[in-house]
Order: structure tokens, then C-alpha cells, then sequence
């Protein structure tokens, strides 16, 4: 029946959707205080319920990023190259393109980029450039040209596509990358390189790769039966400046951080985010990355299972990668340029009425193997918003609301039941502080060491920054959805 409707109404399902999750978000948000009124024990019992709850979460995350942890420091120290030779003398017939989507980037951050990728110690010959560049971008031609010319014979080929402004598409990475592929497979086709055979990595402007990156990659590949179906994702720390931002977005980086190398370790949940790659056949299949979205990451994923099928997953790859955390000019403009890329990031919310329609639509996904899919898609997004709200006003609104629940034994002792729960998790908290510490670049010598205790004091002021930088931003993009106002796509600034 919901099939029929949604087949029937298609535009009037995803505008449905698109109310209905944000709606359940302000709906838990606002439960403690409307619920409070007239059944407060039962307020009680669910926040007591989501505590244990985020007790759960809190060990999974330190068990996961401890065990992900241990892995990717191993993985870093095998020679996946010369293992790569043992194990496939014929590796040269794979190729890799690596599109690098940028608008407006600062030359000296894509110069790290392109430095960095000399470091590979995988066959540069064997590596493909895509710079991926916007005709709205007055310095895009003079970048990639300096750019070209500089770092073109290092590479098996160095392309540049300029994506015009198309009427119908949404501005972004999303469409960037897709412009960029389908150039990229025009050219490869007309080389004669065999797709099946080549990878393709989305790589953010200011990620820097492992050195072992694409040679862990090769032996992945080709070691897997099933890679026209997989996507691969390395662990993305937001560590390249990370001695340099101010502590509030010190906290909700490393956070961040920690939370990607947890989701390593959690395959049947592991989606590729930000910077992954694929086989390309597999891309130029499913018709290349959405022109219309702008969380180009999931929305690819979740376009590939439903064309492909179950067979579709993230396999991880245990190598560390480095990004830039937000920053911008002054410790204002950094909090705004943060804000405004987690309000990015939980846009993503925007892709599950996408996802909804083709869950019901579907018929040929196992129920169970696309219905986990589906609950954990939206627990992520429906916890971004709400979690700051519950854990630390849940316990305290019911008794103020209803002063005759406040004299029972439960109203009496809810918030400290809570805190007990909730203090619970500092355990947990300390191995992440462990797991950051180890896995974070060296300090700086202008790191000055009257500082170092602020890397541990930073941690009080976790409610304050988590609920400026991600309750409130993720709070933001909901609202948006929910009202039809459209997010505009904004690059994350740059220094």
C-alpha cells in the first residue's frame, strides 16, 4: 500500500518525509516538557531508558575506537606495497583516479595536497589527477594551470574539468564530482583503460593521504571478489591544524575524530564519508554522483544500494588520513566557519526522505538487510539534534513542570539517578582522551607548554561546545528541512 501511494505521489512522499523526520527531532526535543503535564513518570522512565542507552553508545564507541585504533596503527606499519607484489604480480593493471573537487581553495592548501601525494609510495604513473574546478571561480584558472604545470609529470595524467553553472542542479561537491566523473570516464574510455580495473577516490581539497594510502588500496582491491560492490574508507582525522584552532573546535574535532575511527570497526554500519573511493565501473553504473543533493557522500552509497543490491558496503581501510579542521581568521570567524560545516554535515537529513522512498519502493533488498540500513540512518540523525537536549535537561524539566511528581520517589530522585548513569560514561570518555592523544600529530615547538594543561581542561567544557557546535547546527538543519527552506551549498573557509 505505501509502495502504491509513494509511486503515485512521489513529490507529495518526499515533502511528506521531509516534515516527518524533523517533526520526531523537535518531538523528542519538546517531550520532557509537553509529556511532563500529564504522565511525568512516564517522561521519567524514557530518559532513563535513553540514558542507559547512551551509556551503551558511549562503551561501544570506546571499545570500537580502541579496537579500530590498534588496527590502524598496525595496518600502518605493513609494507602493503611489497605485499601487493608478492600477492599480485599483475597489480600494474590498476590504475586509481583521484578527483580533487575546489572552489576558491587557497593555492598553498592544494599545493600540501599535491606534496603530500608525491610522498605515495605507490607508482605515481599509475595515478590519475582530476581537479575538479566551478566556471563561477574567477581564480580556478590560474590554481589548477600553476597546479598542472608543476606537478604534471608526476603523474600518469593531470585533467582539470570546469563544471558550469546548470540550471536544476544544487551547488556543491555533489555536482562537482559529478561533471568531473563523467569527463573522467569520457577520457579513460577514450585511453582504453579498462574501468573495471581503476578506482576512483574522492578526495577533499585539503586531505592528505597516507603515504601507504594507495598501495593498501591496490591490495584491497584486488584481493576482494566482490569489489565492484564495496566502497573504501581510510580513518579521517580532523588533525592537520588541530594544534592550531581554538579549544572549542580542539573538542568537537577530536570528537569527530574519534567518532570515525570507531565506525571502522562497525562494518554492517559504516558508510563512506568525505573522502573514500570505489571502483569506477561501479560509479559510471549507478550514473555517477547526484546533481541535485548536497551530501554527496551517502547519497552515493545509498544510490548504489538500491541499484545494486545487498551486496553493497563500506569495507573499512585501517590508514589514517588527515583533513584540516574548520578554521578561519580570529576565533569568531572560526566558530561560525565550524557551525556552519556541522549544519552542512547534518543536512545529510536532507537524503533520508530519498532513502525512505526507495526503502519502500525496493523489491529487491532482503526486508532485514534494508531496514538496519534505515535505523541506522536515522538513529545518526534523529541523536545529532536531540541527544544535548535529553541527557542534560530530560531529568530536570519533569519535576519543575509537575510539582506533585517532584514529592514521589521518582520525581524526587530522577536527576540523580540520571547523573549517576551519565557519570558513568567518564570511563569512557578518558579512552577517548587516550585514543586522541596517541593518535593526533606531534606538538608543535610553538605549541607553547603553559598550554598543555588546557588539552585535558578542554574536556569540562564539553556540554557548552557540543551544544553551540552540533546539537545546534544539526537543531538548525533540521528546521530547515522541515520548513522547505533549502540550505545553500558553503565551502568550507580556508587558511
Amino acid at each position: 500500500m505505501i509502495k502504491r501511494l509513494i509511486e503515485r505521489y512521489p513529490n507529495f512522499s518526499i515533502r511528506l518525509f521531509e516534515i516527518l523526520i524533523p517533526l520526531t527531532a523537535w518531538l523528542m526535543i519538546t517531550l520532557p516538557i509537553w509529556l511532563s503535564f500529564w504522565h511525568p513518570a512516564l517522561v521519567a522512565y524514557l530518559v532513563l531508558s535513553f540514558d542507559v542507552y547512551w551509556f551503551y553508545k558511549s562503551f561501544l564507541m570506546a571499545i570500537n575506537g580502541t579496537k579500530a585504533f590498534i588496527t590502524v596503527t598496525a595496518h600502518a606499519k605493513v609494507d602493503w606495497k611489497q605485499k601487493l607484489l608478492n600477492e599480485f604480480p599483475d597489480w600494474q593493471k590498476v590504475n586509481h583516479v583521484l578527483i580533487i573537487p575546489e572552489f576558491k581553495e587557497p593555492l598553498s592548501v592544494l599545493t600540501d595536497t599535491f606534496e603530500n601525494l608525491l610522498k605515495q609510495d605507490f607508482p605515481l604513473k599509475n595515478l590519475i589527477i582530476t581537479l575538479a574546478t566551478e566556471t563561477t571561480d574567477p581564480e580556478a584558472d590560474a590554481t589548477s594551470k600553476q597546479l598542472h604545470d608543476k606537478y604534471v609529470s608526476h603523474f600518469k595524467d593531470f585533467w582539470i574539468t570546469k563544471h558550469p553553472k546548470i540550471s536544476g542542479e544544487v551547488n556543491g561537491k555533489s555536482a562537482n564530482m559529478a561533471w568531473a566523473g563523467k569527463e573522467t570516464a569520457q577520457k579513460l574510455h577514450q585511453l582504453g583503460i579498462n574501468l573495471n580495473l581503476t578506482t576512483v577516490t574522492s578526495c577533499d581539497a585539503d586531505v592528505l593521504l597516507h603515504p601507504k594510502y594507495f598501495s593498501y588500496l591496490t591490495q584491497k582491491f584486488l584481493s576482494d571478489p566482490e569489489r565492484e560492490y564495496h566502497f573504501y574508507q581510510p580513518a579521517i582525522f580532523f588533525y592537520s591544524n588541530i594544534w592550531r584552532v581554538p579549544l572549542p573546535s580542539r573538542v568537537v574535532n577530536t570528537i569527530s575524530s574519534i567518532l570515525n575511527l570507531s565506525m571502522l570497526a562497525q562494518e554492517n554500519r559504516l558508510v563512506n564519508f568525505s573522502t573514500y573511493s570505489l571502483c569506477f565501473a561501479t560509479v559510471e553504473k549507478v550514473g555517477f554522483w547526484g546533481v541535485d543533493v548536497i551530501p554527496e557522500d551517502y547519497h552515493l552509497f545509498f544510490k548504489t544500494f538500491f541499484a545494486l543490491g545487498e551486496k553493497v558496503r563500506t569495507v573499512p581501510l585501517f590508514i589514517p588520513v588527515m583533513a584540516d579542521a574548520a578554521e578561519s581568521i580570529g576565533f569568531w570567524r572560526t566558530m561560525v566557519n565550524q557551525y556552519e560545516q556541522h549544519k552542512r554535515w547534518a543536512w545529510g537529513v536532507s537524503d533520508i526522505p530519498f532513502v525512505l522512498k526507495n526503502y519502500f519502493t525496493d523489491t529487491k533488498i532482503p526486508f532485514l538487510n534494508k531496514t538496519g540500513r534505515i535505523i541506522h540512518l536515522l538513529e545518526n540523525h534523529l541523536l545529532w539534534p536531540t541527544n544535548w537536549f535529553i541527557l542534560t535537561l530530560g531529568s530536570t524539566l519533569p519535576p519543575i513542570i509537575n510539582h506533585n511528581f517532584a514529592r514521589t520517589i521518582l520525581g524526587h530522585n530522577l536527576s540523580q539517578i540520571s547523573s549517576a548513569i551519565l557519570t558513568l560514561c567518564i570511563g569512557f570518555l578518558l579512552i577517548l582522551i587516550f585514543l586522541d592523544l596517541r593518535s593526533k600529530p606531534p606538538r608543535p615547538k610553538d605549541f607553547k607548554a603553559w598550554k598543555i594543561p588546557f588539552l585535558y581542561i578542554q574536556w569540562i567544557t564539553l556540554p557548552i561546545v557540543s551544544f553551540f557546535l552540533s546539537a545546534l547546527p544539526g537543531l538548525d538543519a533540521h528546521t530547515r528541512l522541515m520548513l522547505g527552506k533549502r540550505l545553500e551549498y558553503r565551502v568550507t573557509e580556508k587558511i
